[in-house]
């Protein structure tokens, strides 16, 4: 079965590294230039997004991921389309927005879609920072739009966090999702909310992170050693909220009101919804109820499943305890 043309409005990394995507997985891609250029201006900019679009498959082979006689295949399903012919992105069911984060840009490029796009097109924004609801005014038909943010680099990370607007059409947060999983991806939904997940807790973490350094508590490099074999060697295996749920809520409640009285700082308090966890009983596996309900679970299987996949990636970041 053929598989649906999809666009990427906007030829810069985020385009290119969904087009290498979609590509990968099958598609054919339109990767549209919006900027005007004359013909060699726009020659030269096509020659290197497709030397760089050819490098990363080279290297996806040179990963095993596909094989080297597979580079030139995936390459061929990517049309790159100077700003003259934008209009050919009315083939496509998905248009991804992908220009730089200010609002005259995304307006400018939002109305060029409107202009070209096909009536049953999903229209989809890449910002990191603007919330769907504020750029969906900017779409004619607003059903369709939602915002599709993609973490880099976009041809590897499984996650793209996804954010209605107040007027899109659930069928169409449902089709991208479909679409997104077929190519592998790891679609979430989210409220329009400033950072919406993803970006709202790494901003936190990487903050902390300097003023462990400016406060001379440790090294840039010992507080990167502690991130890779420490915090993020465990949060590759358990989310967030499940790794609460290991150690208990109250265990961070208190954890929580110690930091705070110790630095005086209020950021790390702990929300309200952990106080009234610890009042429904639900701190976690000890109780059957936390974030996540572990009440069907086989708990023993479920703990072994996963300081198995602690013992899987230890072994494969060569961290496996030593035998004496």
């Amino acid at each position: 079965m053929t598989k649906p043309l999809v666009a990427a409005a906007g030829a810069g990394r985020m385009g290119r590294g969904m087009a290498i995507a979609f590509a990968h997985a099958g598609h054919p891609v339109q990767l549209i230039d919006l900027k005007a250029r004359d013909d060699d201006a726009f020659a030269a900019l096509e020659t290197a997004a497709r030397d760089e679009m050819r490098a990363t498959f080279a290297m996806l082979a040179g990963f095993g991921m596909l094989g080297p006689d597979e580079v030139d295949t995936a390459l061929s399903r990517i049309t790159v389309l100077p700003l003259s012919r934008a209009a050919e992105m009315a083939e496509a069911g998905v248009i991804f927005e992908g220009v730089p984060e200010t609002l005259p840009a995304k307006r400018e490029a939002f109305a060029l879609i409107s202009d070209h796009a096909a009536p049953g097109a999903i229209v989809a924004s890449t910002t990191s920072t603007i919330l769907s609801d504020e750029l969906q005014s900017m779409v004619r038909h607003p059903g369709r739009f939602l915002n599709a943010h993609w973490l880099n680099p976009a041809f590897l990370v499984p996650l793209v966090e996804l954010s209605p607007g107040e007027a899109t059409d659930p069928q169409v947060t449902e089709r991208l999702k479909a679409l997104l999983e077929g190519i592998g991806k790891v679609p979430v939904v989210c409220k329009a909310s400033p950072g919406y997940i993803v970006p709202r807790i790494q901003t936190l973490a990487m903050n902390e992170a300097a003023r462990l350094v400016e406060e001379g508590v440790a090294s840039a490099e010992d507080v990167d050693k502690a991130t890779l074999y420490g915090f993020g060697f465990r949060f590759a295996i358990l989310g967030l909220l499940e790794f609460i749920d290991w150690g208990g809520g109250d265990i961070l409640y208190h954890a929580s009101n110690y930091m705070t009285r110790a630095t005086g700082e209020d950021r790390f308090k702990a929300p309200d919804i952990i106080a009234q966890n610890m009042e429904q009983g639900r701190n976690g596996l000890r109780d059957g109820q936390g974030f996540l309900d572990y009440e069907a679970r086989d708990l023993p299987a479920y703990q072994r499943d996963r300081l198995g996949a602690f013992v899987a990636l230890l072994r494969h970041i060569g961290k496996l305890p030593e035998k004496g």
